[in-house]
């Protein structure tokens, strides 16, 4: 009697896959549901259903799908091919064309904005356009409504701030690098004037603003070191013992694990482990030695 009757085949379930498509080169990335296509990799371009229309993007990662996760994705539609990106292309042509007709109207308008990005969606019947203005409340409806008579498509405006429109320019950092924003930063994290400060960097707005006007988003790439390194140091203005006497501390260099102690009329730098901080008691009882 053969076996086989006898025991069951097991055939596992296909996995399902996520990919993660951006729309443009530094925009952040949107998961959908891959499960049909099985041999998509990063670096390939697809088409997508999005809650603007169908958008052409550009595959960055691709992973595993969870349970349950299937239901929250819209799915990928297709692989874009050739005529897709010839299409896709021959859309940037009229992007630019709609940024012109855009300001043209505003500035008739008297709208005290810029225009600095439009977009239209896959299909060619939606536009976005996103504007930099310094009032929240400024009614832009007469640019929405002449502009779509014009083009014949719905268009929709978008304000952005400083940081994004930095993002969409090019241009050199303060370190004479391209501009991170611009490069690679895909969302923005929140920037804090402590984080200048943990760093021991000067607080001259020259020093730690960008092009946008905000804090430099560099701020954060190190802040977690430093933050780590700075939690066994004294803090700044404490009295301290060392092997060149007692004084008070003037500065910090954290990643180098150095205090900077004023030492009656030296400055010197002494490794952290070399350096004891002088209880406030004690400290107490030496003022109250010294008035005796």
């Amino acid at each position: 009697m053969s076996q086989n009757s006898s025991s069951s085949s097991y055939v596992s379930e296909p996995i399902g896959r996520v990919a993660s498509v951006r729309f443009r080169p530094t925009g952040k990335p949107y998961d959908f549901d891959a499960s049909e296509c099985p041999d998509l990799q990063a670096g390939d371009f697809v088409l997508v259903e999005t809650a603007r229309g169908q958008q052409l993007g550009e595959v960055v990662n691709v992973y595993p799908l969870a349970d349950g996760d299937r239901e929250n994705l819209k799915p990928v539609q297709r692989r874009a091919t050739g005529r897709d990106l010839a299409l896709n292309q021959q859309l940037r042509g009229k992007e630019q064309e709609a940024l012109n007709a855009a300001r043209s109207i505003a500035t008739r308008l008297g709208l005290p904005i810029k225009i600095v990005l439009t977009e239209y969606t896959f299909d060619g019947q939606r536009l976005t356009l996103s504007y930099v203005g310094e009032d929240k409340k400024l009614n832009v409806g007469r640019l929405q409504h002449q502009l779509q008579q014009q083009l014949g498509v719905r268009v929709d405006l978008h304000r952005i701030g400083p940081r994004d429109h930095a993002k969409l320019l090019d241009g050199y950092g303060a370190c004479g690098e391209p501009r991170c924003c611009a490069r690679f930063i895909t969302e923005f994290c929140p920037v804090s004037i402590k984080m200048a400060k943990t760093q021991g960097i000067s607080l001259n707005p020259s020093d730690i603003t960008g092009m946008c006007g905000r804090l430099r988003c560099c701020l954060v790439y190190e802040q977690e070191q430093y933050q780590e390194a700075s939690q066994k140091m004294p803090r700044r203005k404490r009295r301290v013992q060392t092997p060149y006497g007692e004084g008070k501390v003037i500065d910090l260099l954290p990643l180098r694990d150095i205090v900077v102690v004023q030492v009656e009329d030296r400055r010197v730098e002494v490794p952290t482990e070399d350096v004891e901080v002088i209880s406030k008691s004690r400290g107490q009882a030496r003022m109250t030695e010294r008035c005796w």
